[in-house]
């Protein structure tokens, strides 16, 4: 995943811009989960490598998934909690497919 992309989906280091992919996905969120938006959910993920300004070392990759990594360790914990697989749309198929 590229830093460029971070920004271009609208999570910035001065947070989230106002009609972006990012405003559309946490007012999605948002609405979804009553009106919050959780920690470690995919909009809460992505603005704070877009905080950080690099998604380094994130393993969210063009080729996919880099073993060991963060992105490996969310995937493998959101298949447990769904009984084996990612959900489309959740936070790990999200943050890679930005």
């Amino acid at each position: 995943m590229s830093d460029q992309n971070v920004r271009n989906a609208g999570f910035t280091p001065s947070g989230i811009s106002a009609g972006s992919l990012a405003s559309s996905m946490m007012s999605h969120e948002a609405r979804s989960s009553g009106g919050g938006v959780h920690s470690g959910g995919p909009t809460s993920t992505l603005q704070e490598m877009g905080a950080r300004g690099t998604t380094h070392s994130s393993g969210f990759t063009s080729s996919g998934i880099s073993s060991g990594s963060r992105g490996s360790h969310m995937m493998s914990q959101e298949a447990k909690s769904h009984g084996g697989g990612t959900p489309r749309g959740g936070t790990t198929s999200t943050v890679q497919s930005i």
